[in-house]
């Protein structure tokens, strides 16, 4: 029950200490762990959000967004999903934060979306399935109530 930290002094963990871990697999950048790191933690497995829970969380999140929004972006995440990695769900509230708070929905789905995918040719995928889903030039109030 001590954490030895290089370069510092080994400190002493209380009882109670515990250490959470998260991992996406398959996502960009991540890779297979050893069996000897797994075997010091127990995995729990989490699924995709599902569309009706991912409409829950966008109306808890976001109370003002209109139902037509929720049910496009609950879409445009199945959809990226099935294409590429690029997509992860805080890219996608964090665009919708942005919106909320003035930026134009084309420059805030560039920076939460479209940017995150880092190939010319992933990126040029996911700009296109969201300009099909989402207008460029909406503002707050197009998508807010």
């Amino acid at each position: 029950r001590v954490l030895d930290i290089p370069g510092y002094e080994k400190v002493p963990l209380a009882e109670e200490t515990r250490f959470i871990g998260t991992m996406n697999y398959g996502y960009a950048g991540t890779r297979e762990l050893n069996e000897a790191l797994v075997s010091r933690f127990v995995v729990v497995d989490m699924p995709v959000i599902s569309d009706e829970n991912l409409q829950k969380l966008l109306r808890r999140s976001f109370p003002t967004l209109k139902q037509e929004w929720a049910v496009q972006l609950t879409q445009l995440f199945r959809d990226l999903r099935q294409k590429c990695e690029a997509l992860d769900l805080r890219g996608l509230l964090s665009a919708l934060h942005l919106v909320e708070k003035g930026i134009p929905s084309g420059r805030a789905l560039e920076m939460g979306i479209i940017n995150k995918a880092f190939e010319p040719f992933e990126r040029q995928l996911v700009a296109d399935a969201v300009w099909a889903r989402l207008p460029r030039d909406a503002g707050r109030d197009a998508l807010f109530g």
